[in-house]
């Protein structure tokens, strides 16, 4: 068995029921909303042997620069709006802010290693509530002090991700008036999670858009940057569903935090020893258990990458125009380690891959705070 990659060619055939649309109609009413860029690697396409390539850029979106925002805002809307069920269900920003502001005091917290607890404190700002973020000593300082300038407090812990979810959980339970908005889930918690899955399904509306108006066809594979696996479930979910022609999913995590991988191979949801890695949004030790059924049928291959591969790749990226952080081109790292090695051909047959086949290469993030290559 080869702990690097992992296979399972008929996941293809695997059916779900589509996302909902609305979380789409909810971003459109935020402040800054745009579709994030689809940007063509011609290059790259030649490099890899296919068709065609594309990046998509979620190095800013909706003010931030990562892809967070579309779950955590989502999330947060739903979960406020069930506070309030006799009011009309919030459809926008505004309808939002005018249910929270019928509410008493309220807290969202979290944990996080970086984007997602910054987008959580966003949104607190937005609706002029509190925000608690827990974060592993492991994130870069910048990174947290960038969550403090959204106006929210922040928890540093010496622990791991893993362990610093429990204890944003535990202080949650601890607290009257305050929301758990984590974008993990375990039993007993899993509503919210969902809702952050549902969220990011405005990302694969977006590509799906721009492939058809760049006469590209339908995404023939599309590279997933898997961390607990909540975007990679929702890219199952949207490319599964019965409405959608189907995609090759590939998931990428770093080799030092492969639990998704590894969890695969065993055919069960498992947690492993994680590390300091440079691709920090992906240090994660334990699959989501929301997830965790949609990647075990739905994933058609899993890949890890070191954090060598992900800065070349990022560098390679950034000379077609996007500035992608580690986490961002692990995807090119992927489809490399996966196709230009000595079972490439193998990996291409089981993907499905030929040479007029589209691939897209979710680059997730932007430039890490005080990279030399940030814009």
């Amino acid at each position: 068995m080869d702990a690097q990659w992992y296979a399972r060619p008929q996941a293809r055939t695997w059916r779900c029921e589509a996302p909902p649309a609305e979380p789409e109609w909810f971003h459109r009413s935020m402040p800054g909303y745009r579709p994030t860029p689809l940007v063509e690697y011609p290059s790259l396409a030649t490099e890899l042997g296919v068709g065609r390539v594309f990046a998509k850029d979620e190095s800013s979106r909706l003010g931030l620069p990562a892809f967070k925002m579309l779950g955590a805002s989502w999330a947060v809307c739903r979960a406020i709006g069930s506070l309030a069920p006799a009011s009309r269900a919030p459809e926008t920003l505004d309808m939002l802010r005018a249910v929270r502001s019928r509410l008493g005091p309220l807290t969202l917290v979290t944990a996080t290693d970086g984007n997602h607890g910054r987008a959580v404190a966003r949104m607190a700002n937005l609706l002029a509530t509190d925000a608690r973020i827990f974060v592993p000593d492991v994130v870069d300082p910048a990174a947290v002090e960038l969550i403090r300038a959204e106006g929210a407090e922040v928890s540093v812990l010496a622990e791991p991700y893993d362990t610093t979810v429990r204890r944003a959980a535990e202080f949650a339970a601890g607290q009257e008036q305050s929301i758990l908005v984590q974008d993990t889930s375990w039993q007993g918690y899993e509503e919210i999670p969902q809702w952050i899955v549902d969220g990011y399904s405005t990302l694969f509306r977006e590509v799906d858009t721009q492939l058809e108006r760049r006469s590209a066809g339908p995404a023939g594979l599309v590279a997933v940057p898997t961390g607990v696996g909540s975007l990679a479930q929702a890219a199952v979910t949207f490319h599964r569903s019965v409405r959608h022609q189907p995609a090759a999913l590939l998931a990428v995590e770093p080799d030092s935090a492969a639990c998704v991988t590894v969890s695969l191979h065993r055919g069960e949801p498992v947690s492993v020893e994680t590390g300091h890695t440079s691709m920090a949004g992906l240090n994660c030790g334990t699959p989501s258990s929301i997830a965790w059924p949609y990647l075990h049928q739905g994933i058609d291959a899993a890949v890890s990458v070191t954090e060598d591969q992900a800065a070349v790749a990022a560098r390679d990226l950034a000379r077609g125009g996007v500035v992608a952080g580690p986490c961002g081109a692990a995807t090119l790292a992927a489809l490399r380690t996966a196709l230009l090695g000595r079972d490439g051909d193998l990996h291409r047959e089981q993907l499905g891959l030929t040479p007029d086949s589209t691939v897209v290469l979710l680059s997730t993030e932007g430039a890490p705070p005080g990279d030399g290559t940030a814009a």
